[in-house]
């Protein structure tokens, strides 16, 4: 399993930006799509995630309304659109996989870190006030 993360960059608070994920190697299953990121000197967080049986959509409270996660599936790719950007979303954006063997379970935390454990390398965003 693979997955490949682009689109980060330098933008101003208030802009856009798009991340990519190329996703390759996963199974047929339920497999569940999340970004995750980590600012400098705090621990990495859940942003968003999407269920693969439904397209469920879960965002963490501080991104809700100014980010969207999305699928191309011809293209095997996951997006995160993230707009009207502040200076505390800087950080390693990494983009994350796991198949979901319960879903109804899984809900109840969709942005458990220890779910995903096919991981990218991370994309770097930085957002200057």
């Amino acid at each position: 399993v693979q997955l490949v993360e682009s689109g980060g960059g330098l933008a101003q608070a208030g802009g856009s930006v798009r991340l990519s994920c190329v996703v390759s190697g996963l199974g047929r299953g339920d497999n569940v799509i999340g970004w995750f990121r980590q600012a400098p000197g705090k621990e990495r967080e859940g942003v968003a995630c999407m269920t693969g049986s439904d397209e469920s959509t879960y965002y963490t409270a501080s991104v809700k309304g100014r980010f969207t996660i999305s699928k191309d599936y011809a293209r095997n790719t996951v997006y995160l659109q993230m707009n009207n950007l502040k200076p505390e979303d800087t950080g390693v954006y990494y983009c994350a996989a796991y198949e979901s063997l319960d879903p109804i379970r899984d809900v109840s935390s969709p942005l458990a870190q220890w779910r995903f454990y096919y991981w990218g390398q991370g994309t770097q965003v930085t957002v200057s006030s």
